[in-house]
């Protein structure tokens, strides 16, 4: 017999996920097969599977669950792929590219979500990631290429090193704008000097640290 848990995952995905046009059957395994309750804070257990944002810490939650699966689903992200994700929070997203990536470098500024999703993540045998913390957005030109970048919180302006770190065809999303105008976009990279700009649903998403809109200078 299923367990509450598992059922609250099942209905998940079928209630919240796949109505809001996430059907690719890879995404909707991973997040059917992933105990989301095993990352979330104890306080907050009997909202894991719910569509809410759940809080991390002061500043930081979790995203909901659906816009979790549309991020999945619209990078397309394939078994060779290198990835990087910018915010770890929770690690539970984290978990989620692991299964359909290669490899996952994920970066955590906060020092206690850092440590609380690395060992997480090897409580549930997540191997196949590297998790280092320090500000995600300071990265020094970013020297690697990725064939997925994720940053998991909202930011004003996106660094050209992220999208000069992208490899041919390479994917990244990003949500940009301030609260109550934010939108979520697909960057793609389509040649050496060359990327596209896909706006793909408008959204509101906790900024990520130093990724807030610079105030207005005003007299």
């Amino acid at each position: 017999m299923p367990s509450h848990l598992d059922q609250c995952r099942y209905n998940m995905v079928e209630q919240q996920v796949r109505p809001w046009d996430v059907l690719d059957d890879k995404v909707l395994s991973t997040l059917e097969n992933i105990p989301r309750d095993q990352y979330v804070p104890a306080q907050y257990l009997n909202l894991a599977y719910a569509d809410t944002a759940i809080p991390l810490n002061d500043t930081q939650k979790m995203m909901h669950p659906i816009i979790e699966g549309r991020i999945l689903q619209l990078l397309d992200i394939q078994p060779e792929d290198d990835v990087l994700e910018i915010g770890t929070g929770s690690g539970y997203l984290t978990a989620c590219l692991a299964n359909l990536a290669c490899h996952v470098e994920t970066v955590e500024i906060d020092e206690t979500l850092a440590k609380k999703a690395a060992q997480t993540l090897l409580e549930q045998g997540v191997f196949n990631i590297s998790l280092s913390c320090t500000n995600g957005l300071d990265l020094p030109d970013v020297n690697n290429k990725y064939d997925i970048i994720v940053l998991t919180g909202a930011i004003n302006e996106i660094p050209q090193s992220f999208k000069n770190a992208l490899t041919d065809n390479g994917k990244m999303f990003v949500v940009d704008g301030v609260d109550p105008v934010m939108t979520a976009h697909i960057i793609t990279r389509t040649g050496d000097n060359e990327w596209s700009d896909e706006t793909i649903f408008e959204t509101v998403l906790t900024p990520l640290v130093h990724g807030e809109q610079i105030p207005e200078f005003k007299f």
